[in-house]
């Protein structure tokens, strides 16, 4: 299932994650790890941000996704799920044959 992941990450822990270089070795392994649609990485109100569009297969990998971003950055995280166009028509098609 397509899955949008906000995180806004700690400015003091996310800084010191850059200071000691392990903030790219955490963004390398969460790309490599969810293989995302899309991602992007923005300021929001002062603080380090992400947006990540990815497939989730089980709900049982979200502990595994989001944990290193509670543990070392101290982020506030959402995962919901979410649609591109093509789903979104899908799904209207499907409401409009009952």
């Amino acid at each position: 299932m397509r899955m949008i992941l906000r995180a806004t990450m700690d400015t003091q822990k996310s800084s010191e994650l850059i200071k000691n270089g392990k903030m790219p070795e955490i963004l390398k392994t969460m790309m490599e790890q969810l293989k995302p649609e899309a991602a992007y990485f923005t300021p929001d109100k002062g603080r380090r941000s992400c947006v990540i569009v990815f497939d989730m297969d089980d709900p049982s990998q979200l502990p595994v996704i989001t944990e290193p971003l509670y543990a070392q950055a101290g982020a506030e995280i959402s995962v919901q799920p979410c649609m591109n166009l093509e789903d979104l028509q899908r799904g209207l098609a499907a409401i409009g044959n009952r």
